[in-house]
């Protein structure tokens, strides 16, 4: 079973958000550590969140003052790989007020409807899908996040997972995806819905993420697979629901874990995230 992490170069959601003001850049030496750590603890894959984390020669009106020259992620992109490392990039197109997940893809100035699934967002996001990928060279996947999407609707969230997935085919990519399905409270049903409702409708080779950090959905894994996807399962950082994560994918053929910390990577957080590393693989390196 594949075990990968996702470290963030900066991150969107509402907690994130509050501190975007203050935000620090990327520390590079500390990622470099969390790598090292991550290949000593069996670890394969580095998922790396992008955002605009870095400056996009396509798209220079999008750098914030955190975001670090694309010289850096190559620097960590080649470090990883150097460590036996397989690179995934990601970059969230989700829309929603709320959760906010793509709004590192909009002008600082601009409004949530601007370029809603118009031919020219879709553009900007593959120029951007393009600039990540050169410098990444990923070899199997990208993700594109989809989690928590409220604003579109029904149709609109299968084709927005349509178009990002028939780009990246062109460009040899399978696409990932988080799976919302094992949502349980009771303001995120409408992501609930939203993803069961797209299994019968997007394409079998994408690859969904089901992600709790509270239980272990099961359910909801043996749903997805039984639709004929590949499945990983996205546990959080309770060793004890790791391993039950691993015995559910493993009866519906699932294929890989990711872990996640969904913290800011520099030097206040470096002690945290290492121990995090290190208390996790062994709970990891069982699937």
């Amino acid at each position: 079973m594949d075990k990968g992490y996702l470290l963030h170069l900066t991150h969107y959601d509402p907690r994130w958000c509050l501190t975007k003001k203050t935000e620090k850049p990327f520390d590079l030496k500390v990622g470099m550590e969390i790598v090292d750590a991550l290949a000593e603890e069996g670890f394969k894959i580095l998922f790396i969140g992008c955002s605009d984390g870095v400056r996009y020669k396509s798209h220079p009106e999008l750098a914030r003052k955190y975001s670090i020259p694309m010289k850096d992620l190559k620097r960590l992109v080649a470090h990883a790989k150097s460590a036996g490392l397989e690179i995934v990039p990601k970059l969230n197109f989700s829309k929603s007020e709320i959760s906010r997940h793509d709004n590192w893809i909009r002008r600082p100035d601009s409004t949530w409807f601007e370029d809603f699934e118009e031919p020219v967002y879709w553009k900007k996001a593959f120029e951007l899908i393009d600039e990540v990928g050169d410098v990444c060279q990923p070899r199997r996947f990208f993700h594109v996040g989809m989690d928590e999407d409220h604003n579109r609707s029904y149709t609109q969230y299968v084709d927005a997972i349509e178009i990002l997935h028939d780009g990246l085919k062109k460009r040899k990519l399978r696409t990932m995806i988080w799976n919302d399905s094992a949502i349980n409270y009771a303001s995120g049903f409408v992501f609930v819905e939203k993803i069961v409702n797209a299994l019968d409708k997007i394409p079998k080779d994408i690859v969904h993420i089901v992600w709790n950090y509270r239980y272990v959905p099961a359910e909801q894994i043996k749903l997805t697979a039984s639709k004929g996807f590949e499945v990983w399962g996205a546990p959080g950082r309770d060793a004890a629901q790791v391993e039950g994560f691993i015995k559910a994918l493993e009866k519906a053929d699932g294929k890989g874990l990711l872990m996640t910390t969904w913290m800011k990577c520099w030097k206040p957080n470096r002690k945290t995230m290492l121990e995090q590393v290190r208390a996790m693989g062994p709970a990891y390196r069982k699937a």
